[in-house]
């Protein structure tokens, strides 16, 4: 997976994502959009048959969009860990 920096500014911060597809980008999105700090949070897969999605967040205040895309990466990380776990245990595997 590859990640090219579209746009970048103090408040806006705009991403494309090679190799990913609709799931990670609706993750992600769903994550920004639970930020407070987050004005905008949104992904586009300019076409259907090149997977290489682009994510856009813009923030408000003091927030830095690069760090609050990170802190949403985290928390579908640890959302996912929770998941397995919880599986794990009702499979009792």
């Amino acid at each position: 997976m590859k990640i090219n920096v579209l746009n970048k500014t103090e408040r806006e911060l705009k991403i494309e994502i090679i190799g990913a597809d609709h799931g990670i980008c609706n993750l992600l999105q769903k994550k920004l959009l639970l930020d407070e700090n987050v004005d905008l949070a949104g992904y586009d897969v300019p076409h259907p048959l090149a997977s290489s999605p682009i994510i856009y967040v813009r923030v408000k205040g003091k927030s830095k969009p690069q760090n609050t895309l990170l802190t949403a990466a985290k928390k579908a990380i640890a959302d996912n860990d929770e998941f397995i776990k919880a599986l794990e245990k009702a499979l009792k595997v």
